[in-house]
């Protein structure tokens, strides 16, 4: 990993609350080192750490995803109730799940028009609306 990549994954982790653990950092690195958003699996970035010899567990790497989430600094996309993406985009955007790869994309935003949502049950509210536009290739 680059000293570069290095310094944006520690710049990206002290946007929170979030202690700066050996681990956190390099997966953070691997994450928004290069300074572009992704899109990853626990085991995608489980497989990127073990190629650049991190000593991490898959277990570590899914719980280290999900306080990355739960402190904002990316967010779960759930797919098929089972299988989780987790982005650094921030920005709401819906997403393209390519589905003859199991790969997840940004879809553009400003092409998508929502006009209507249904009313919320009494006593709750909408938090998200979250949008994954299925694609198979023809």
């Amino acid at each position: 990993m680059t000293d570069d990549a290095v310094r944006r994954g520690r710049e990206w982790l002290a946007q929170s609350a979030l202690r700066p653990t050996r681990q956190r950092i390099a997966l953070a690195s691997l994450l928004v080192g290069d300074g572009k958003d992704r899109h990853v699996t626990a085991e995608s970035l489980f497989e990127a750490a073990k190629h650049e010899g991190e000593r991490v567990s898959l277990a570590t790497v899914y719980n280290t995803l999900k306080a990355f989430c739960e402190a904002g600094l990316m967010q779960e996309v759930t797919v098929d109730g089972s299988k989780s993406y987790f982005d650094t985009n921030m920005h709401d955007h819906p997403h393209f799940f390519w589905e003859d790869d199991a790969r997840l994309t940004d879809a553009p935003s400003e092409e998508l028009e929502i006009a209507r949502l249904p009313r919320t049950p009494e006593g709750a509210e909408i938090t998200s609306v979250d949008v994954v536009i299925r694609l198979r290739r023809t």
